[in-house]
């Protein structure tokens, strides 16, 4: 973690202050208030229209499909429109907002949680030794317009009030492990609307102000522009605009690039993730919606295609010009404080003092300050700075290959590597902390591996689970088999509910014992097994405990113990 005094010391990115040294005053109270709104929002947003998501590609969502909003949906701790950006925000807390590209993509690389689209193939160029921002380009990955970095870009924002020149390089950073040219601006675009939300209630100044941090000749741009026009023009029928959103940002091949079969041209059923189709459905609620919740959350999820992501970064940025204090309480009551965002040490009360802590580096790296005013209350003091938008880039049409590979040492530092058989993950650490001198090969990523504090009513147990269905997850140790008395393997293995696995245990490479461990061979989850090693005597021996598969269905092996005992 880097001291905040460190954080002060740091360069302010570029950017211009304006004359007279402006200067914004946020009180600390209000920024903890509305950055709660804000992450609030984005959880309601995507928790109301996460059924719909896909429901309707190239057509209006009928209103009577609308689902009932339910005060438990806001609980969406699994949901990647949400789990994604928490590994961007544990980056920043571990290492600083000067952290570099290339440890952003090791950290990204090894997050565990599903993924798809351009997240889930850079990903997989970032396993395979593809460093950023070369994870990215269009040659290597074929999503870069999608909407992934657009997504999960509210964080950006949400630790940059006022600080837009910052929502625009985090964009740079974290936005291209994933996204290129539009697919990085919606990223920047939106984080940037977050910034301004803190000050700002008007929604037309608020998507002006974050028009000036992308690039003017960009199509995500023009497409804002259009937006804005539409909306003077046209301020009463939403779906009037969605027609004209239609005709230009899914139909017409000048904006919907085809670089894969999502984002091809189409009309009604022709799905897009595009980046500027989708930008727009975020916009349409939050200029359609009139400020109300209901109704900016129930625009963005009627206009289709990704219609639960549109409506969480509309929800977010709304929420935030609220404050956690003014959301409907139904919006809020049924929050789960010690539900876990999946794969992810976060929690919503540890999410809010990661973000805390953040924007106390962002001010003073921005060149700002915090004051205390009477009674001890402090002031964020944030400079007024002119953004300068990246420079412009065209997935369609993108500029050189960075030739950008990650190093043996920077590759011994990624845990998760993506193969022709699956995706493994190493678990050394944890096997040794859990059986010291056993080791783990082709552990796939599958349910989470790993060494959990309980699971079944027992502790410290070990969560295995094969590479694929033909590859074992095999746990392996030299055993010193004593001369004398009697020696056995012992092992403490469950099952998930929903299936089983097949246990294989091998010496010196002989099957020495096979059993399916599932519902029919244990009892409460679990079963005792044990192996008589006395035969080998006074040897050496290497012991192997397979995990295999037995279906492919919930192949997960759960260890709770595994020893070699001597009489």
């Amino acid at each position: 973690m880097v001291p905040v005094a460190a954080a002060l010391a740091a360069s302010v990115p570029a950017g211009e202050a304006r004359a007279g040294g402006d200067v914004r005053r946020l009180p600390m109270a209000e920024y903890i208030d509305k950055m709660k709104g804000g992450w609030i929002g984005q959880m309601a947003g995507v928790g109301w229209a996460g059924p719909t998501e896909w429901w309707c590609k190239g057509e209006i969502m009928p209103a009577e499909r609308v689902p009932k909003w339910s005060p438990g949906a806001v609980n969406q701790f699994g949901q990647d429109d949400i789990y994604v950006e928490m590994t961007f925000l544990q980056t920043l807390e571990e290492h600083g907002l000067d952290v570099s590209i290339r440890q952003a993509g090791i950290d990204f690389a090894n997050s565990r949680y599903r993924l798809w689209c351009a997240n889930e193939t850079a990903r997989n160029n970032l396993r395979s030794g593809i460093a950023p921002p070369d994870s990215s380009h269009p040659k290597f990955n074929p999503n870069a317009d999608d909407i992934d970095y657009q997504i999960e870009a509210d964080y950006s924002g949400l630790i940059a009030p006022g600080m837009p020149q910052l929502a625009i390089e985090l964009g740079g950073k974290f936005g291209r492990l994933m996204n290129y040219g539009d697919g990085v601006y919606a990223g920047q675009f939106v984080g940037a609307m977050y910034a301004e939300a803190f000050f700002e209630t008007d929604r037309v100044k608020i998507i002006e102000a974050a028009l000036r941090c992308i690039p003017a000749g960009s199509q995500y741009a023009e497409m804002v522009r259009d937006m804005l026009g539409w909306y003077a023009k046209n301020p009463d029928d939403w779906q009037k605009t969605w027609g004209w959103i239609e005709e230009k940002y899914h139909k017409d091949p000048r904006y919907s690039h085809g670089l894969w079969a999502l984002t091809k041209p189409g009309g009604r059923g022709g799905q897009s993730i595009d980046a500027k189709l989708n930008g727009a459905y975020i916009l349409m609620g939050l200029l359609y919606g009139e400020g109300d919740p209901d109704k900016t959350i129930v625009i963005s999820m009627r206009c289709g295609q990704d219609s639960d992501c549109n409506p969480s970064n509309a929800a977010g940025i709304l929420f935030t010009t609220m404050g956690f204090g003014k959301v409907p309480e139904r919006f809020k009551s049924a929050l789960n404080p010690e539900g876990k965002f999946s794969h992810t040490p976060y929690d919503f009360p540890r999410l809010i003092e990661v973000s805390k802590m953040l924007v106390r580096h962002a001010v003073g790296r921005s060149g700002g300050r915090i004051e205390k005013v009477a009674g001890g209350a402090e002031v964020l003091v944030i400079p007024v700075v002119e953004p300068k938008p990246g420079e412009l880039m065209r997935s369609w049409d993108p500029g050189p290959i960075a030739g950008s590979l990650f190093t043996d040492d920077e590759m011994a530092k990624i845990r998760v590597t993506s193969t022709g058989g699956g995706t493994k993950i190493d678990i050394t650490t944890d096997v040794e902390k859990f059986a010291p001198g056993w080791e783990a090969d082709g552990c796939g990523v599958d349910c989470d591996p790993g060494l959990r504090a309980s699971w079944g009513g027992r502790d410290n147990v070990l969560v295995t689970h094969p590479l694929n269905g033909s590859v074992p997850c095999v746990l392996t140790k030299k055993v010193d088999v004593p001369s004398g008395g009697k020696t056995r393997l012992v092992m403490g293995v469950g099952h998930h509910p929903g299936g089983d696995w097949m246990l294989v245990v091998t010496i010196d490479g002989k099957t020495a014992k096979r059993e399916i461990i599932g519902a029919q061979t244990c009892q409460d989850g679990w079963r005792e097994v044990s192996v008589d090693l006395s035969e080998h005597a006074g040897k050496t021996v290497t012991v192997g405990l397979e995990n295999r598969a037995n279906g492919w269905h919930w192949e997960t092996g759960y260890w709770s113990r595994i020893a070699i005992e001597s009489a």
